[in-house]
């Protein structure tokens, strides 16, 4: 993974969010030298253009509102986020941690970091995205699992039937209409509640 990192940094597009200043040019000069297609915007814009793969941001000591409005709280959707500061103080460091960067390049920038540092991000953000996905994939089998033992308690409710048949029942039903045994379970919960409904209306409208 670690070489197609490396590999696929050339093609990455990066944007600099950051005062339009000698800095901000020598760090459009050095990643421009590395092969990326790079840009420089300021002031930040309302939000950062989906084709950005990387964006450098000023940190400062106060950080605007507009450029932490520019960080979607979705991972997802966030590109590979890479600080650019002057200093060193708590007020600084505070910023790295709030902002949620992958790495950071140090004011005056010298040649030598910034192709390591964007290596590292990636790789960081490469990692996290993992983890995440992996994440969502314990999530969904945990909330399938819990759709399919409600709608297993349904069907040994109904039918009078054990929990090992009333889970044969449903994949046998998944099988035959080739969709997951989580649909069937949701639409045996959705059945149940339809017809729990219409019950009680009837029991109302007797009374």
């Amino acid at each position: 993974m670690t070489s197609n990192i490396i590999k696929d940094i050339r093609a990455l597009r990066a944007l600099v969010v950051h005062p339009h200043d000698a800095h901000a040019e020598e760090l459009l000069k050095q990643v421009r030298r590395i092969g990326c297609h790079a840009e420089a915007v300021w002031p930040p814009p309302k939000a950062l253009p989906a084709y950005a793969d990387m964006v450098f941001l000023e940190i400062s000591e106060n950080i605007p509102d507009r450029i932490m409005r520019l960080l979607d709280d979705d991972w997802t959707r966030r590109p590979t986020l890479i600080g650019v500061a002057g200093y060193e103080n708590p007020s600084v460091l505070q910023g790295v941690l709030d902002m949620k960067v992958e790495a950071v390049l140090t004011k005056p920038l010298k040649a030598y970091g910034v192709l390591t540092s964007m290596v590292m991000a990636r790789r960081i953000w490469h990692d996290l995205r993992a983890k995440d996905r992996a994440l969502q994939k314990v999530k969904e089998k945990l909330r399938s699992n819990q759709t399919i033992s409600q709608a297993k308690f349904i069907l040994m409710r109904l039918h009078g039937i054990d929990e090992d048949e009333a889970y044969k029942t449903i994949r046998s039903q998944a099988m035959t209409k080739r969709t997951t045994t989580a649909e069937i379970a949701q639409a045996i919960i959705n059945a149940d509640g339809i017809l729990g409904n219409i019950s009680s209306k009837k029991s109302h409208s007797n009374d």
